[in-house]
Parts: structure tokens; sequence; C-alpha cells
């Protein structure tokens, strides 16, 4: 079997419902160099072709350049811009860096990017932690991305957007890609990932595999994360799984909203990552038991915003 494809909006990439999500290679108190290799190496031979990373994600851009740039015709490669150049993400870091939608700054930003990850060209970069319309027109930051399409440095450019700002995003008409959080656990932005895609532009989704599993000791360290984890008992949704495991349902409930292309999940376990493949290439979830699902965390406290 294969992971499927689904073309990434008007960008017209074919990208696979599974890419990978690059933060987990933050530093070596998460993975060593050697890990990186490995689990990068291990995603690009199991299909994914999709790379998500950031300048904020502390050595990970450079363990892509290291590791995976001579494969470099194998994936698809997004980062983001925002950032600040030359500031290291600490591993135990909780929440974005320092953010600056300068000119000079997202150059230099994608300028780091490209050094660090050894490639003349990003085919994806998008404006990180969504800033307001308004910044983004009073520091050109379209007019930048723009120039450095004009370049050959740029392919596509995406916004990495969340509530209050992302359905203004999605009405300035200008981004190929939006990169949207959601998950049975994180349905904030189910209707918005429908609206971006009827837009014409395609959806990577972030935070797909609901943050990972139920242990209590995530309850205990996110308090948020573990009340919407109520909502998986309250709905009842491990009986609805029939035998699958949480996390193979969790991926497939993300897999069949119709309008997003590909749920980015980061690890550096094989074992982790292989499961993430396994449930890929098992599909959406089907139609009337997807539907349950929904109606069940509706009525648990879940419904998206509009809902």
């Amino acid at each position: 079997m294969a992971i499927p494809t689904r073309t990434l909006g008007r960008t017209g990439a074919e990208v696979t419902t599974l890419g990978y999500g690059a933060m987990e290679l933050r530093g070596p108190r998460v993975a060593s160099s050697a890990d990186a290799g490995r689990i990068l190496n291990a995603a690009l031979d199991a299909g994914v072709n999709l790379i998500d990373t950031s300048p904020d994600y502390g050595v990970s851009e450079a363990l892509i350049g290291e590791h995976a740039s001579h494969r470099r015709g194998d994936y698809f490669l997004a980062s983001k811009c925002g950032c600040t150049p030359g500031w290291e993400h600490p591993a135990d870091w909780q929440g974005p860096g320092p953010h600056d939608y300068s000119r000079a700054n997202i150059v230099a930003a994608v300028e780091q990017s490209l050094t660090r990850m050894r490639t003349d060209y990003l085919d994806l970069v998008q404006v990180h932690i969504s800033p307001s319309a308004e910044t983004l027109e009073r520091e050109g930051v379209v007019e930048t991305l723009r120039d450095l399409q004009a370049q050959g440095k740029v392919r596509f450019i995406g916004m990495s957007g969340t509530i209050p700002n992302l359905a203004e995003h999605i009405r300035m008409g200008v981004f190929d890609v939006f990169q949207i959080p959601y998950s049975l656990i994180e349905r904030e932005h189910e209707a918005l990932i429908a609206e971006a895609a009827e837009a014409g532009a395609g959806v990577i989704i972030r935070g797909g595999a609901a943050k990972g599993a139920a242990e209590e000791d995530k309850r205990r360290a996110n308090p948020v994360a573990g009340n919407r984890w109520d909502a998986w008992e309250r709905a009842g949704l491990g009986e609805l799984a029939e035998g699958m495991a949480p996390m193979e349902f969790i991926l497939r409930f993300t897999a069949s909203h119709p309008q997003m292309t590909t749920n980015i999940v980061g690890t550096v376990n094989p074992d982790h990552l292989a499961q993430n493949v396994r449930a890929q290439e098992a599909g959406p979830l089907p139609d009337d038991l997807y539907q349950e699902a929904k109606r069940r965390l509706d009525e648990a406290g879940t419904a998206p915003a509009g809902g």
C-alpha cells in the first residue's frame, strides 16, 4: 500500500496526506543528529513527501539540511517567516519565539532557511503566528514574499493561521496554502478549513494527531488538553473506534475532513512513524463512522465555531 496523495490547492503539488512535522527535531534534548537522520530518511522511505519546519524550531532546519538535502527532489519543503534569524528555540520552550514581520527580517529568515537546509528554494514559506491583516499591510509582507518568489527563492506563499485572523486572511485571496490546527478534540477551525479550500488554497493540518495520546501525565502537564481529552471519553469514541487504536482513529478522523490536504505529524520514534503511515494508508474513516463521531463530539461539547 501507499500513502494517499491530494493536490495542495492552487499550487498543483501532489502531497501525501501524511506530512512530517519537524518541530520534534528541536535539538539534543529532543532528537540527536543520529535520531534526526534516521527519522527523516525513514519518513521519506515510507513515501512521505512533505516536510514542514520553521526557523523557530532550534536546529530543525540544520538537521534537515544535513540529513535530507541529498534527497531534495523527494519532498515538498515548507518553512515559516516572521521568525527571528539566529534565535534558537529551546527544547523546553513553551509558545512562539520573538517575531518581526519587517521586510529585512523576512528576507534574512528566508536566506537563513535556504542556507541551513542546503537548498536553492523553498517550496512554501508560511507567515508564522497569524498576524493581523493590518500588520501584514503595514509591513508589506505579501510584497516581500512576492519579491522572493520573483527571485526563485520561494515557490508559494502561505499563512499559518488561526482564529481570530484566519477568516480575514482567507478573504485576502493571496495565500496559496493555509496551515490550520485541527483534530477531533480541536474542531474550532473546522468550517474555516472548508472556506480556505473553497477559495482555492491548499490546507495543511497541524495538531491532527490531537497532540498525542491521552495519558494521565499529559493531562497533568496540560490541563486544557486534558479537558479536551475528557470529551473523547464523554463521546464514547473508544467503543466507536471498533478495535482501532486511539491514534489510528484520531489520524483517520483528521484525514476524513474532505477539504484537508495533508496532516503534519512529528515524531522521532520510528515505530510511531510506522503506525502513522499505516493509519494513513488505511484512509479516511467510513463516512457513517465519521458522521457518528462528529455527532457524538458535538453532544460532548466540541462543536466547531459556528456549529
